[in-house]
């Protein structure tokens, strides 16, 4: 029998399309009412590689979710705390109650490298091909605006915005 954990458990669950895409326990690190951090290590099979960053057992993710805006920051860092980069969601704000944290993936995404080099916007052909701009166009508008915004925060230094109260 293993010891209970004295750190607060949550379940983040990530939904798109109406359906459930990946759901993983996390460590609470932090909830102000607005943000809420966690901290999970790699929760999908194996590697993912995307070219230009691995995603690998043994990483760990530093994850940042608000409840008032329309994206997640995910900070990557390899099993030896060497920073990749940070991981960024276009997502609807973020539904939290007692025990977990619910999130619909929007289909953008924003990589930022750990040296801020690089700022990709990715996925936008899955965007445009979700058919999200005809079934719902405000939330069409609100993705697009956060992915300009967090691609202003890339290139500006995105650690800014993590470490604002």
């Amino acid at each position: 029998m293993s010891a209970p954990s004295a750190e607060p458990t949550v379940w983040i669950t990530l939904v798109k399309a109406g359906r459930t895409k990946i759901r993983y326990p996390a460590v609470l690190v932090a909830d102000d009412g607005v943000r809420l951090t966690v901290r999970a290590p790699w929760a999908a099979d194996g590697v993912r590689d995307f070219g230009f960053v691995r995603f690998e057992p043994g990483d760990v993710f530093t994850e940042h979710y608000w409840r008032d805006r329309w994206y997640a920051v995910k900070e990557v860092r390899s099993g030896d705390g060497t920073l990749k980069g940070w991981y960024c969601d276009v997502t609807r704000p973020a539904a939290v109650d007692g025990t977990g944290v619910v999130v619909e993936d929007l289909d953008l995404d924003l990589w930022v490298s750990a040296d801020g080099g690089r700022v990709l916007r990715l996925d936008e052909d899955e965007f445009a091909a979700s058919g999200l701009a005809a079934s719902d166009p405000e939330a069409a508008r609100r993705a697009s605006l956060a992915l300009d915004e967090l691609e202003d925060l890339g290139r500006d230094g995105i650690v800014r915005l993590l470490s604002r109260a």
